[in-house]
């Protein structure tokens, strides 16, 4: 509650009270940054292992990562691992069954039992992953607020920069990242599979920077794209790639085309069997 409190405040502070365009921009590249180490980072590198990256690279993610106040990487990633495991059932922990405020956010607030993280062990072995684990909290309030803060004291405004680098930046950020457990869950497209409730949102994509392809991705959770057309719109994947040919990443994992050949057929052969 403070976050959207603090959150919505920003947006005010900024357009009425104390406009900055440093403070503006402060807040959009730190959205981008925290943005890129939730889908690049947390979700495509750690929880899927879609791709390898350089200690640097996987540092620079659970910094950032952390500044998001999304949970660890380590319980981040164990969490969404049960809910690819487990989707639309009872253990799913954002289970859209439930509803989609539940899935939204409701989640957070109720939350099934603690994962035992036996599901992460590949990442217990990372010591990066283990110490961002031990000092998330920390790392957080120091990256997410400290730091923002500090570098808004070096044109005057301190304040605006923790509020709108801070805590709009995080409200903006929730809700975008909470919509692909929600709104890609419930609006879109099922072209890969029908057994699950994922769904291509182009515009929870749009929100996520490319993560609302979200039917492709429980399809084939493993491939480092989420839009796999040159027309998706899916800033991460282009971001991994990128990275690959400075040889920041590598093993970038790709679906043989004529696996998602087979996905498509199988869903259009459904959609015109008749009904047993």
């Amino acid at each position: 509650m403070l976050t959207h409190l603090a959150g919505l405040f920003s947006f005010i502070y900024i357009i009425f009270l104390s406009f900055s365009g440093w403070t503006l921009g402060l807040g959009l590249l730190w959205l981008g940054l925290c943005m890129l180490s939730t889908t690049g980072g947390y979700h495509r590198l750690f929880a899927h292992r879609s791709y390898r990256g350089s200690k640097l690279l996987r540092l620079f993610y659970l910094l950032f990562g952390a500044a998001s106040f999304q949970n660890s990487a380590l319980r981040w990633a164990s969490d969404h691992r049960i809910h690819h495991a487990h989707t639309d059932e009872n253990e799913d922990p954002y289970n859209i069954k439930r509803g989609f405020w539940w899935a939204h956010v409701g989640w957070l607030f109720y939350r099934n039992p603690p994962s035992d993280l036996v599901n992460a062990r590949d990442l217990q072995a990372d010591p990066l992953v283990r110490f961002q684990d031990r000092f998330y909290l920390a790392l957080g309030i120091a990256m997410g607020m400290a730091l923002p803060m500090a570098l808004g004291a070096l044109w005057g405004d301190p304040v605006g920069a923790l509020l709108f680098a801070g805590f709009g930046r995080l409200l903006v950020q929730y809700h975008a990242t909470f919509s692909i457990n929600s709104v890609a869950h419930m609006v879109g497209r099922r072209p890969y599979s029908t057994r699950t409730s994922a769904r291509d949102s182009f515009v929870a994509a749009i929100a996520t920077l490319g993560e609302g392809y979200h039917n492709y991705h429980h399809r084939f959770p493993s491939d480092y794209r989420n839009g796999i057309r040159a027309w998706h719109f899916d800033p991460t994947k282009w971001w991994v790639w990128t990275l690959s040919k400075l040889r920041i990443t590598w093993d970038l994992k790709r679906v043989p085309p004529e696996e998602i050949r087979k996905a498509l057929l199988r869903v259009a052969d459904e959609a015109t069997s008749p009904a047993a």
